[in-house]
């Protein structure tokens, strides 16, 4: 199915691969940018889910047409699984005293702690 809102085709994907394990998500991605004249990094595969007994798997995937669209509309998360984003990890430590730094206050005023604008004066 075509979606020109979002600049992409969408489609449900059923696999068949009796005698072999699950295919890989790249590997899929590499065969349906051929089959849809493509380069793989606009393709999206997700939600893939093996019958039991093995032999046949149905998921999602999204082809976009540019890009530039699909980091426009893609969630942030699936950037980082096809390698289009890094995610920057931050310390545990910092993360526990964020987290502490937020259960001080409520409502909007989350958001200006969780920035890190508001330090301690001493």
């Amino acid at each position: 199915m075509t979606n020109r809102l979002l600049a992409r085709r969408q489609m449900v994907v059923d696999v068949l691969h009796p005698g072999r394990a699950t295919v890989s998500k790249t590997e899929l991605r590499e065969k349906l940018a051929r089959m849809y004249k493509t380069t793989p990094d606009v393709v999206f595969a997700f939600g893939y889910k093996t019958n039991f007994g093995g032999g046949k798997t149905t998921g999602f995937a999204l082809i976009y047409d540019t890009l530039d669209f699909a980091k426009k509309f893609e969630p942030k998360y699936r950037l980082v699984r096809n390698g289009l984003l890094t995610r920057e990890k931050t310390a545990r430590k910092q993360r526990k005293e964020r987290k502490n730094r937020m259960k001080k206050v409520r409502g909007t005023k989350k958001t200006k702690v969780g920035a890190g604008a508001a330090k301690k004066k001493e």
